[in-house]
């Protein structure tokens, strides 16, 4: 959910915030709301807590954050921050399932994001009308239908096994459906997308700028 925080701040330089912003997806250093709470727990381990916004006009989405002072590092954000991936020519369905993937990875809930990395496999074959009585053999034949290396093809069934490990507990392929499993399984589901839906928009868009007879 996104708070967008149009009002006026009060006048606060607090702890300097530079990120990638959740909402929008611009880098920048937010801007302060207020004043930060600063704690120093019996560790002697200082933290900042407060909230910032967005310093892109378009978006100034609202943003709470823990900082550790010892480390110079922010510890978390709400929300907190995404993988990127380009939504240009992805039907919405597809994205949906995608983008729920990667806001269970950001949250640190790997198991839920490799269930919707499999849902986003299977969301796929649904636009594309593959035909096939289980996931295994719908990707088989969606192989057989579009121009996509075999790489992917088989990386697809990897990608289903992972799906399968987290939402089975009798299924065993994997040591462990976690952070690393899950980040390599983002980063192929991009590629995936981009051969199923974007390199022959993009191939479209170049073409159409030819110009004509030649």
């Amino acid at each position: 959910m996104k708070f967008k925080l149009e009002g006026n701040i009060q006048n606060s330089e607090g702890t300097r915030i530079s990120i990638r912003c959740p909402h929008c997806g611009h880098n920048g250093t937010f801007e302060s709301i207020g004043t930060d709470v600063y704690v120093k727990d019996t560790f002697s381990n200082p933290k900042t807590f407060g909230l910032r916004r967005c310093p892109n006009r378009t978006c100034l989405g609202h943003l709470f954050f823990v900082y550790n002072n010892s480390m110079n590092d922010i510890i978390l954000t709400y929300p907190s921050d995404t993988i990127p991936f380009d939504k240009e020519n992805i039907p919405e369905k597809v994205i949906n399932a995608f983008q729920e993937a990667v806001i269970s990875h950001s949250n640190n809930c790997f198991v839920a994001s490799a269930i919707m990395i499999r849902k986003t496999l299977k969301e796929i074959c649904l636009d594309r009308k593959v035909d096939g009585k289980n996931l295994y053999l719908k990707l088989q034949d969606l192989g057989t239908k579009i121009l996509i290396p075999k790489e992917l093809i088989e990386g697809m069934q990897e990608l289903r096994l992972l799906g399968n490990d987290a939402a089975h507990i009798e299924s065993n392929t994997f040591n462990e459906v976690g952070k690393f499993e899950v980040e390599i399984s983002i980063e192929f589901t991009k590629e995936i997308l981009k051969a199923v839906y974007q390199y022959e928009f993009l191939l479209g868009k170049l073409r159409s700028l030819k110009k004509i007879g030649e």
